[in-house]
């Protein structure tokens, strides 16, 4: 991990005011594809971040008219969070997955000499992970979920809302009547509903996208390449003898980042 953050970080930043409504937002995450906004002041300073999950867990946690009607008003500045997690471009992409790890975090703001000029992200360098040319040791069984957030194809968009935000999970995935993996739910696709309209009439098989399987046996370059290939940021882990199974675990681009940070681990030599 010998490069520096501003070489994989993503030049310039998304924006919105801090009257911006929620709606609004997540309009702009969508349209941007990106998993968070920065919300600044007249003169573009920024002055904090509002990320998918704070929209995920402000629209649908509000379960009667008045409280639904509250957070429909409530805006970016109210709901961001700040101070915002920074680190300065010439500081190499190790600190910055420690910072990640450390905080729980799936993103930084770059900063030189104090001002901000873009952005690095998990997937940024998961990115980077998959480009490298020597074969990552290490195999996802190592460093997979086996716990795993599930939910039948009827569920509704809302009791998913619900689970996730409680569950502090980024994803659940959907098995049929028999346990069978189906598809992933994850927040973009929450959002995306929200956007469309759908809302709590939606079911999980209506909103879902097809799950992307990896074996247990297969290194973390296999899977960086996969989450790469597909723009996917959590593979479902299918036994190999028994894939129709319930699942052995979810590995996300999280996790990868989680191990190279980690003490000891064979990036940090």
């Amino acid at each position: 991990m010998g490069k520096l953050v501003r070489e994989l970080m993503h030049p310039g930043l998304i924006t919105c005011r801090k009257g911006t409504t929620l709606g609004q937002v997540a309009a702009i995450m969508i349209q941007n594809h990106v998993h968070a906004v920065i919300v600044e002041d007249r003169d573009r300073r920024p002055l904090g971040v509002v990320t998918d999950f704070d929209l995920l867990a402000g629209e649908w946690l509000s379960t009667d008219a008045e409280s639904l009607a509250a957070m429909r008003a409530m805006t970016a500045g109210e709901l961001m969070t700040s101070p915002i997690d920074s680190i300065e471009a010439d500081e190499a992409v190790q600190v910055a997955a420690e910072r990640m790890q450390r905080g729980s975090v799936h993103r930084l703001v770059v900063t030189q000499a104090g001002r901000p000029i873009g952005l690095i992200s998990i997937s940024d360098i998961v990115a980077s992970i998959a480009s490298r040319a020597p074969v990552l040791r290490g195999k996802v069984a190592d460093v997979m979920s086996r716990p795993i957030l599930s939910c039948r194809e009827e569920a509704r968009a809302n009791e998913i809302a619900r689970t996730m935000t409680e569950m502090n999970s980024r994803s659940v995935l959907v098995v049929d009547a028999a346990g069978r993996p189906r598809g992933l739910v994850t927040k973009f696709d929450i959002l995306a509903c929200c956007l469309s309209g759908g809302g709590e009439a939606s079911t999980a098989a209506e909103i879902m996208n097809p799950p992307v399987t990896i074996h247990p046996s297969a290194s973390l370059r296999e899977a960086a390449d996969t989450m790469i290939e597909h723009h996917y940021h959590r593979l479902v882990v299918v036994d190999p003898e028994q894939p129709e199974a319930f699942p052995v675990g979810i590995i996300s681009s999280y996790d990868i980042v989680n191990e190279m940070a980690r003490p000891g681990s064979v990036w940090m030599g």
